[in-house]
């Protein structure tokens, strides 16, 4: 063989060696993360192309994939899709947003480790692939009175099992429509989602885990839990119940929300001072049980928790460097006292449990296309938040706010309710925000609930959380017990 065909056949040998190598990186080294390019079509055509799983409400599902007759193969449908927008969030041709859409994916879509057994049996059988089903732990009747009473409000409720910490109710208004983010017009979901990201009213935000409010007078059960287990304090101790409280290092005072003192006698009941909701009584508690126990207190409810429902929950808070002040204004729910609805629902349901609280979930079981059970919850302990002695004796001071006190409008003949009101302060010259906590019936708990009526209080008036937001929990507790 002649030089300039031997240097040839070289340069043709590299080439095809180069091409080799090319070929070996693309399809093994860089494969992965050339999948995971957001503007891989390819990728996304075949992982939009193939049937997801469906979410179920009971048996019903509320998010499901039909087929079509385009390029994308199935349609992402969502039933009553207001409803339960922030529970299911979206699904579109640029991926999951939100909810269990989001959350999970993995298993909604296919590609979970945990249907890896699946996938190999599809492969050899020709069955075409599918996504595993999610069935929640969503109550329907408690979903739509929770949706019924926040019509025309922007706010929040959510509803535990407080035994099982299963998510009941998981109702943000405002909310959207996921079917406008699912539809196979590109440029339809695009404008979609701009308008919704735009809109001051923020739709598309889950209230009920991922926006934190001040709770105002709700955190008072905090503050008495703490108390209650230094073992110095009762449900029937005494506490002062001045119309204002001097406090010290400042110029400021602590006023009550009427402007009047709590009792006829300079001292009330511990158990009195919740009925009605005494600012200066608890907050005097709070600065003789210490920052160390009030924060203490709160964690153990599950105050700075990183928990995941699955969807992420977005950590509430008691401040951490607290002066005797700012404590006072801590122990009725003030100054930098931040918390989700679900974590004021979490302290109502501990209380319901006799101390303990449950671990929130909102998935029941995933189920595999065949209706095999691919996995099912098991109810967790988060924490022992109090002992039994002191749930029992909070479970009663609850039930005399609703029977005696600011909560009255949650009564429910037949059925003994605990809960309490607030109406909290967030801004000056802003309408306060309306909250109430509760559980029914008080002697075996099967529901606890947190509302939130943004700006829907009365002002100065802590009749806010009871006028406003208790009437919805009774009717979230009522669809719960069948009344």
């Amino acid at each position: 063989m002649n030089a300039p065909v031997r240097r040839l056949s070289l340069v043709v040998a590299v080439l095809f060696a180069s091409l080799l190598v090319s070929t070996t990186l693309i399809q093994y080294v860089f494969a992965a993360d050339l999948n995971a390019r957001p503007d891989n079509r390819r990728t996304l055509l075949s992982t939009f192309g193939r049937e997801r799983g469906e979410i179920l409400v009971g048996q019903t599902p509320v998010a499901k994939s039909v087929p079509v007759k385009d390029e994308y193969k199935f349609q992402r449908v969502y039933d009553e899709p207001k409803l339960y927008a922030h529970v299911t969030g979206s699904y579109s041709f640029f991926g999951a947003s939100g909810g269990l859409e989001q959350a999970e994916n993995s298993l909604l879509s296919g590609a979970s480790d945990k249907l890896f057994y699946r996938r190999v049996s599809d492969l050899f059988t020709g069955r075409r692939a599918q996504g595993a089903n999610i069935e929640t732990t969503l109550d329907p009747k408690v979903q739509a009175a929770a949706a019924d009473g926040l019509k025309g409000i922007k706010g929040a409720a959510v509803a535990l099992d407080p035994s099982t910490g299963a998510i009941l109710a998981m109702v943000s208004n405002p909310t959207y429509d996921p079917n406008d983010l699912a539809s196979h017009d590109l440029r339809v979901v695009d404008r979609n989602s701009k308008a919704l990201n735009a809109d001051p009213d923020k739709p598309t935000l889950n209230r009920t885990i991922n926006e934190l409010y001040p709770p105002g007078s709700i955190f008072k059960v905090v503050t008495a839990a703490a108390a209650l287990s230094t073992g110095q304090y009762t449900e029937n101790s005494m506490l002062p119940g001045p119309r204002v409280l001097d406090l010290p290092d400042t110029t400021a005072d602590l006023p009550n929300h009427d402007g009047r003192a709590c009792g006829s006698t300079p001292t009330i009941t511990m158990t009195q001072a919740l009925a009605v909701s005494c600012n200066t009584a608890f907050a005097y508690l709070g600065m003789q049980i210490g920052a160390d126990a009030l924060q203490s207190q709160a964690a153990k409810f599950g105050f700075g928790d990183a928990l995941a429902v699955p969807m992420r929950v977005t950590p509430s808070r008691v401040p951490a460097q607290l002066d005797k002040p700012q404590l006072a204004q801590s122990s009725i729910g003030q100054y930098d006292v931040q918390v989700t609805p679900l974590q004021m629902a979490m302290v109502a349901s501990g209380v319901a449990n006799k101390g303990v609280v449950m671990k929130p979930y909102l998935v029941q079981s995933v189920i595999g296309s065949d209706l095999s059970v691919i996995e099912s919850a098991e109810p967790q302990e988060l924490s022992q938040a109090v002992t039994p002695e002191v749930a029992a004796q909070l479970n009663r001071m609850m039930v005399s706010v609703v029977q005696d006190g600011t909560g009255k409008r949650a009564q429910i003949p037949g059925v003994e309710v605990a809960g309490k009101t607030s109406t909290a302060q967030h801004g000056q010259g802003r309408k306060a925000h309306a909250w109430f906590i509760s559980f029914a019936p008080a002697n075996d708990p099967k529901i606890a609930v947190a509302v939130i009526a943004e700006d829907g209080g009365i002002a100065g008036s802590e009749a806010g959380g009871g006028i406003v937001a208790a009437p919805i929990a009774k009717q979230m507790m009522e669809a719960r017990l069948n009344r």
